[in-house]
């Protein structure tokens, strides 16, 4: 690593993410499963193939217009699994609480998750809690990890299933997270009302298991937003990624308050969309048939696998110009998740 301390920009999940990861995690746990770096596990038990994932959540503030970091700690994690082509089923929950938090604020995250759980249909069935003295962490960190299971006819995803021409596939607009949380962390009085994206993706990707034989691969546009999961597509690969700014759906609010405070919307994370790239043959019937689901109603097909720029993602621009989409490079937007 080039840096000796760790910054924030080492938890953006871009160019410093995958630094720390290269130089520290994998120098000294490296092995065939976690190399993969994938966002759930794929793990071959004698009943079959599970998917096993954990995450933190140390979003600041708690709550904020959307959802609040116990609805995130649950989506977050049954979102991982569930782009692997999982069936979510249980989850862990386990919590840091700051001495002086009240019972009532704790009892709130807890409804919320309780709730976001039933709503996902799966189950939090183990948990652990530790309290340290006030001021060694920020009110209430939570993690969560879970696992999921798979039919038995699963088709495993993969960038190696890619191919040139095939299309990319989002479920509605970008930086709606983001942007609702630096709202309310900041107190701005903003007219547009901005909401986080904050859901469980597993029931629309479910509602697209007609055409999983077609889907190449999938994952959650989290940190480093829409940009940096594009970059990691491509990156290494005999392949490019070609974005169209006028198809990606964002919305006005978002693109207002990103234009004030100078953060371009591509690098800002949700928590409620998911990438995906599918044949181009059926591109338009995943299409109509995501449009369908609450949750992807502005569902567009925003890009294309090419064979030109191997390795790399352009974006075409509104004015028809282009120009390289990288992965995030610092800290843009601490603590959304």
């Amino acid at each position: 690593m080039k840096q000796k301390n760790i910054l924030l920009g080492h938890g953006s999940g871009g160019h410093l993410t995958h630094d720390l990861i290269e130089s520290v995690f994998l120098k000294h746990f490296s092995n065939p499963t976690l190399n993969l770096l994938s966002d759930a596990a794929l793990i071959d038990t004698e009943k079959g193939k599970i998917a096993y994932t954990t995450d933190s959540f140390v979003v600041d503030p708690l709550f904020f217009p959307g959802g609040d970091i116990g609805k995130l700690a649950i989506a977050g994690t049954v979102n991982d699994l569930a782009v692997q082509g999982a069936s979510p089923a249980y989850l862990s929950a386990g919590f840091i609480l700051e001495e002086g938090l009240s019972v009532e604020t704790l009892e709130k995250v807890v409804q919320s998750m309780a709730e976001e759980a039933v709503n996902a249909g799966i189950q939090i069935v183990t948990g652990d809690t530790k309290v340290v003295e006030r001021g060694k962490c920020d009110k209430i960190f939570i993690n969560t990890s879970g696992i999921g299971f798979f039919d038995v006819n699963f088709s495993a995803l993969g960038i190696e299933h890619i191919k040139v021409g095939d299309k990319i596939l989002i479920n509605g607009s970008i930086g709606d997270h983001g942007m609702a949380v630096m709202s309310a962390r900041n107190q701005l009085n903003i007219s547009s009302k901005i909401a986080s994206d904050c859901a469980c993706l597993n029931g629309l990707i479910d509602s697209l298991n007609e055409f999983k034989s077609q889907i190449r691969f999938m994952r959650d546009a989290t940190r480093g937003g829409l940009a940096t999961v594009s970059a990691e597509l491509c990156k290494h690969q005999d392949f490019g990624i070609k974005l169209f700014e006028e198809k990606i759906p964002v919305d006005k609010g978002v693109r207002g308050i990103c234009e004030l405070l100078g953060f371009d919307p591509l690098y800002v994370a949700n928590e409620g969309k998911v990438v995906m790239v599918v044949s181009n043959e059926i591109s338009e019937q995943i299409l109509d048939k995501m449009k369908k689901h609450t949750l992807g109603k502005s569902a567009a097909i925003i890009g294309e696998v090419t064979l030109a720029n191997a390795g790399k993602c352009y974006l075409e621009t509104q004015i028809g110009g282009n120009r390289i989409v990288d992965m995030l490079a610092g800290e843009q937007l601490p603590r959304i998740c």
